[in-house]
């Protein structure tokens, strides 16, 4: 096919020129057409994979450079640094105690009434959500956990009705990193990682239950796994898990608040005296004396101890009274307030504390992650092992994700102290993966510990929960792990990460949907009945698996739909698209920016971002196809204009 070129006039070359030109080519058939070599020496480097971790580049002073001084400097910097980090690290970790402790204020009561309808706790979908919300109420699975064992080792709920709940927790102890993760907010390629960093443990929680919860229902696997084991060795009770890092950390947060968490039990096991009592401890030291005598009766009332002597009934009293000998010594000890006023104020400082942490912590790592320090810690956390042992590497991460929750004692706050190494990129997010997984199995065995130091009459109960937690993430990991293929929380993740990066007001919907929304709703269809739950439900989950299949066929195999549904362009554009909602919140945004100062240059400077990025997007995609303007390559040194090839 010739190629007919234009003069830079607008007249036609001689026809030997073509000719000639036909000759030359005639070697060379397929000749793709040639970019701009401006874009090419101004190709933006940000056009790279978002998903790349970021090189962590040296811009100081090389150390062979510096002289006896500034080495010794750069020692101390380097030693001051990591003590400050240390210290943010701890006061990270503390803000996390006390950010649970105010939400057990705010919401712990009512995850005591929550529990309460037995009735309700018999369907595993209400056992579910319930475990997601008592568990994002009061901030730690190890709470809601020891809720659900009193309340099985009291009669009020069995083993079987338990799994769910379990199940539900697991789920719910994944929100604090998501919400530790929206603090990363400001750079969006680093919130990219982030989020997704964090929500790939929910959807792991997510999609096990989906497989689990209808298999345990149908067959209960996990009640007869775990109760086999439980009937097979005589387990006696043993001493309390090893407190590591509460050594460190106990004295700072009990300084601050200590709550009596036997309230929030009491509440669940229907005791009355406890719905009128403070979460907040009083006192610390206490004496209880018990006082018997004997009494004459008629008849022995049931459950009384009675015996007989001569012709008389006698019955043993007792009288028990607390004597109060010590105060406690935090700052709410001495305070009237009511348990939502201080859990309140409690929430507002620890989030403040939090971000403040987080945000110093992520500037100290970028500062000091530079040079062959990246370089060594970037190749140990992500490289693999050598052909053929590369699939090895992710087992041992999830080694590394249990040991370290082993020792912290608890997943959210080794998950939240991975998520921000994600956002710089330190972690990437498939290595950050089993490390997640490593960390679920870390807290149930901490859980089977606390369960083995269990009084008697509680300990099989409160050790076959503990067994269903760990057999219910040992399972969720042979599900979603060993097959690459089947690896699918990282794809899911990645996707919300890429959405949440282009729409980061869509974070904090997520999570309320998520979290809040989504448990509340089943469980208010759950109140009204099984019948009410179906019928309301069946409905909505057969329309999600019909958009999903349509979705992937869509992308797939789009000629095997109707032309009706190869494209969701039928439907009204806020039903297909997020554009339009986003013109709503930054119009809303913008409205708010007139009325306060720092909301407006927050979103100029977000709008500027965004245009900016729009601009990079634009200079990449629509590359000229101009073969000369390098002034240096073109024939016609007169002319301005560059030839342009024309495809015909």
């Amino acid at each position: 096919m010739a190629v007919q070129q234009l003069a830079p006039h607008g007249k036609n070359l001689a026809p030997s020129s073509i000719q000639s030109h036909d000759k030359t080519s005639t070697k060379d058939v397929a000749i793709l057409p040639a970019y701009s070599t401006v874009d090419l020496v101004n190709e933006d480097p940000d056009a790279d994979d978002p998903w790349d971790l970021p090189e962590l580049k040296d811009t100081g002073v090389k150390w062979s450079e510096l002289d006896t001084k500034g080495k010794i400097m750069r020692v101390l910097t380097a030693l001051l640094k990591t003590v400050l980090l240390l210290g943010l690290l701890y006061l990270f970790i503390c803000s996390l105690d006390v950010l649970s402790s105010a939400f057990q204020l705010v919401g712990g009561k009512a995850a005591g009434d929550i529990f309460q309808d037995n009735v309700v706790l018999a369907n595993p979908v209400a056992g579910l959500v319930i475990g997601v919300l008592v568990t994002v109420l009061v901030q730690s699975s190890s709470t809601s956990s020891s809720i659900v064992v009193s309340m099985v080792s009291s009669g009020l709920l069995d083993v079987q009705s338990a799994v769910p709940i379990i199940m539900g927790a697991n789920i719910g102890t994944s929100v604090t990193n998501t919400i530790v993760a929206m603090m990363q907010a400001g750079d969006r390629n680093e919130f990219r990682r982030a989020f997704a960093g964090a929500t790939v443990h929910d959807f792991f929680n997510w999609l096990s239950v989906l497989i689990l919860l209808p298999l345990e229902v149908a067959t209960g696997v996990l009640y007869k796994l775990t109760h086999l084991l439980i009937e097979s060795f005589n387990i006696q009770t043993g001493e309390n898990a090893p407190d590591l890092l509460n050594v460190i950390t106990d004295p700072l947060t009990d300084s601050i608040i200590q709550l009596d968490k036997s309230v929030i039990t009491g509440i669940a096991t229907g005791d009355p005296a406890a719905r009128n009592m403070s979460l907040i401890k009083k006192w610390c030291k206490k004496e209880t004396n018990t006082t018997f005598w004997n009494v004459t009766v008629e008849s022995c009332p049931a459950g009384g101890v009675c015996w007989v002597e001569g012709n008389q009934t006698i019955m043993q009293m007792n009288s028990t009274q607390i004597n109060n000998l010590e105060r406690c010594k935090h700052i709410f000890a001495n305070v009237d307030l009511p348990d939502l006023a201080v859990g309140l104020i409690l929430l507002a400082l620890s989030l403040l504390v939090l971000c403040t942490c987080l945000i110093l912590i992520v500037k100290l790592l970028n500062s000091m992650l530079k040079g062959q320090v990246a370089v060594v810690i970037k190749k140990v956390l992500n490289t693999d092992f050598p052909f053929p042992f590369a699939w090895v590497t992710g087992y041992i991460a999830i080694l590394v994700g249990a040991g370290m929750t082993f020792i912290v004692q608890s997943s959210s706050v080794f998950t939240s102290a991975i998520t921000p190494l994600v956002g710089i990129g330190v972690i990437s997010l498939e290595r950050a993966y089993p490390l997640t997984l490593g960390s679920n199995i870390g807290t149930t065995t901490t859980a089977i510990l606390a369960a083995m130091a269990s009084p008697g009459e509680t300990l099989a109960n409160s050790l076959q929960i503990a067994l269903c937690h760990f057999f219910f993430n040992i399972m969720g990991i042979l599900l979603w792990y060993p097959i690459p293929f089947m690896r699918v929380p990282i794809r899911l993740a990645r996707g919300l990460g890429n959405h949440t990066a282009k729409y980061r007001w869509f974070a904090a919907l997520y999570l309320i949907l998520c979290f809040l929304v989504l448990p509340v709703s089943v469980f208010g269809l759950s109140l009204a009945g099984w019948q009410v739950l179906v019928g309301v439900s069946v409905p909505i989950v057969v329309l999600v698996i019909f958009v999903i299949i349509v979705n992937v066929m869509q992308s797939r195999c789009p000629h095997y739909l109707p032309k009706v549904l190869r494209s969701w362009d039928f439907l009204p554009r806020p039903l297909h698209s997020m554009a339009p909602w986003d013109a709503v919140v930054t119009s809303t945004m913008g409205f708010c920016g007139k009325h306060c100062c720092c909301c407006c240059k927050c979103c100029k400077c977000c709008k500027k971002e965004d245009e900016d990025e729009d601009e990079k997007i634009r200079r990449t995609s629509k590359k000229s196809l101009e073969m000369y303007d390098n002034p240096a390559m073109s024939r016609d040194e007169d002319t301005k204009e560059a030839d342009r090839a024309t495809h015909l």
